[in-house]
């Protein structure tokens, strides 16, 4: 386990829902990944790098509700700004399976 924190730490992470819209091929980056646009609603449209090509193709992700923290600093990575950051949970193999609500809700809305 990763050291004990505060709800008011855990408040501090903004987590939303976000539609995928664009999904690229990252070349340039140093693991294989993909450069997401996300749609966030009312909160505007992000930019993501992901290293998830081993579980998903582009196909398979455009158009998938998706959830990321929207509060981290931007972060540049190869020619690309990072905005946002998808998230997932590693599986057995090491791949990343994104985490996804169990049925659509509304793009921006926080997750608790």
């Amino acid at each position: 386990m990763i050291e004990e924190i505060t709800f008011e730490d855990f408040l501090k992470v903004d987590i939303r829902m976000a539609t995928i819209i664009e999904v690229n091929d990252f070349p340039k980056a140093r693991k294989p990944a993909y450069q997401l646009t996300l749609d966030f609603g009312a909160l505007g449209i992000k930019k993501s790098s992901a290293q998830i090509t081993d579980l998903y193709t582009k196909e398979e992700l455009l158009n998938k509700q998706v959830s990321a923290i929207i509060n981290f600093k931007p972060r540049q990575i190869a020619n690309f700004m990072s905005e946002c950051l998808v998230i997932g949970v590693y599986n057995t193999d090491g791949d990343v399976v994104l985490l996804q609500a169990s049925k659509g809700v509304k793009n921006g809305e926080q997750v608790s």
